[in-house]
């Protein structure tokens, strides 16, 4: 006489959980890389307040001068190191490095190659942070926008 066995699963039992598995993995691999974009974003918010003030500070202790290079070693009083540019734009367009902590200095005028700021311009779609020497102002030297459809270049003043 053969006694069955009624011990563990059939075939097709584990194919039905391993279909509800690759389901849900397919829901959530999205929601995590965008939570992860958001963090990115709020990491970088951070990191221009941080810039933002210590350009205020050197400001009041210089008589109202601003920095000429905040990436100069005679700036690291003030901040010791420039913080990088933490977000990536994954969804499209020019991604960013996610670590660049490059400083660009403005040109003035319109020379056709970017998006106005004030009376400098940007280079669209770059990686890094520009700086305007004649009136303080830090921003993500990139035009495109975040999860939210905010401008990077908007960072620090909104």
């Amino acid at each position: 006489m053969i006694k069955e066995k009624t011990d563990g699963f059939t075939l097709l039992e584990l194919m039905i959980v391993v279909a509800i598995i690759g389901v849900l993995a397919a829901l959530a691999i999205p929601k995590y890389r965008d939570m992860i974009e958001k963090s990115k974003e709020g990491a970088t918010k951070g990191n221009i307040g941080a810039i933002i003030s210590s350009i205020a500070i050197y400001y009041s202790d210089n008589k109202g001068a601003w920095p000429d290079d905040i990436s100069a070693n005679t700036y690291a009083k003030y901040l010791d190191r420039i913080p990088a540019v933490k977000v990536t734009h994954p969804d499209g367009g020019t991604q960013l490095s996610g670590n660049s902590n490059t400083v660009d200095m403005p040109n003035s005028g319109n020379n056709g190659n970017g998006n106005a700021y004030g009376k400098y311009k940007f280079k669209a779609n770059t990686d890094g942070w520009r700086y305007d020497p004649g009136g303080g102002g830090v921003w993500i030297n990139n035009s495109q926008t975040d999860s939210a459809g905010v401008d990077y270049t908007l960072y620090g003043y909104q």
